[in-house]
């Protein structure tokens, strides 16, 4: 690895834990609860929020996800783009449980639960749909907030971006058989105007505006580069518990008319979400990847790309859908759950080293 991406990742997988960090679960409850209340006492104001958006995609969540991704993009080093190489398991870990684990067993568990254990509290109608809406957003695999949750877990920051990138690419060819495989569609619509906006947005301009940054700084000096480093650090987690406000008080109405319905959902995309997460985090261990590269394959193979989901439900099945609200379900459990999943890989570090 060069000297300057070691130094600078030396230096950030021991930072002190800020106070937001330290007590992270309590503020995600309270933002919780805020962004539905909110959303309740400001209707008018939330909702004009919610109709900011380019194909799907809401500016403001991604204005604010940029805030929580640059600050570890900036510490990429592009010289050593090649090094990602010597984790070719972990790359293939990552690969393995995104497209052959997860939309599959995200079908299954559909099944068994929708389909089977909680069909007689849901409605009839909209049991094919909310199975739909669940295969659609598993099979949307990895949006840019694994940046926030790879930073949480001190992992490697251009193994992080290196299979983000390569799950974007795969997802632009593998999306749309895999969803019309499951769904038994012979006509998949791929809403590409979201797929690609996304891309440019979550990725290709915070990359750019990252790295000019990155460069700026080190040329003052490793210290002033380390300096800020740490000075910026408490913008993710503040731009995170916003975006958690935003987001509830986006759906803070469906939350209060159909709270079983929502909570009965939540049952399968968690346990996908915990089984996929253990998974990958299990296997890395098995093929001997360092823990900073098992943090960030657990957390990629967990997360879904909710925008590509939700955009695909509703040109799919309609905006009333039980599919949209699905992957509507699967937005608002991703950062309580991944946050979850973070506390455990760091807990569990000791256990992981110890094979």
């Amino acid at each position: 690895m060069s000297a300057q991406c070691e130094v600078a990742i030396k230096h950030s997988t021991a930072p002190p834990m800020s106070v937001f960090e330290r007590y992270l679960s309590v503020w995600v409850f309270l933002c919780i609860v805020a962004g539905i209340a909110f959303g309740q006492i400001l209707p008018g104001v939330f909702q004009a929020v919610g109709r900011m958006e380019v194909a799907q995609v809401n500016l403001p969540v991604g204005l604010l996800i940029w805030v929580m991704i640059i600050p570890m993009l900036v510490k990429v080093d592009f010289g050593a783009l090649h090094e990602v190489r010597q984790h070719v398991r972990g790359i293939a870990v990552t690969l393995f449980v995104n497209w052959l684990v997860k939309p599959f067993s995200m079908a299954f568990l559909g099944w068994l639960f929708v389909r089977q254990l909680f069909a007689p509290y849901l409605p009839a109608e909209q049991l094919d749909s909310y199975v739909a809406g669940l295969i659609l957003l598993a099979a949307a695999p990895c949006t840019a907030m694994v940046f926030v949750w790879s930073r949480l877990s001190n992992g490697d920051p251009l193994f992080t971006l290196s299979q983000v990138a390569v799950n974007d690419a795969i997802m632009v060819v593998a999306f749309a058989p895999i969803v019309a495989f499951l769904l038994g569609l012979s006509a998949i619509v791929v809403p590409w105007d979201t797929l690609l906006t996304s891309v440019v947005l979550y990725i290709v301009i915070p990359v750019a505006l990252a790295q000019g940054w990155r460069k700026a700084l080190l040329n003052k000096g490793q210290a002033h580069f380390d300096a800020t480093m740490t000075k910026i650090g408490p913008w993710s987690i503040s731009a995170l518990l916003v975006t958690l406000v935003l987001l509830f008080a986006f759906q803070g109405e469906a939350i209060l008319k159909q709270p079983l319905v929502i909570a009965l959902l939540a049952v399968p995309i968690l346990i996908q979400v915990l089984f996929n997460s253990a998974l990958a985090y299990w296997l890395n261990r098995a093929v001997g990847e360092k823990h900073n590269i098992a943090c960030p394959s657990a957390l990629i193979g967990a997360s879904n790309f909710f925008e590509l989901a939700v955009a695909a439900a509703i040109s799919l099945f309609g905006f009333e859908s039980g599919a949209a609200l699905a992957t509507v379900v699967g937005v608002l459990i991703e950062v309580p759950v991944m946050l979850l999943v973070v506390k455990v890989v760091n807990a569990s570090k000791g256990w992981y080293e110890s094979r």
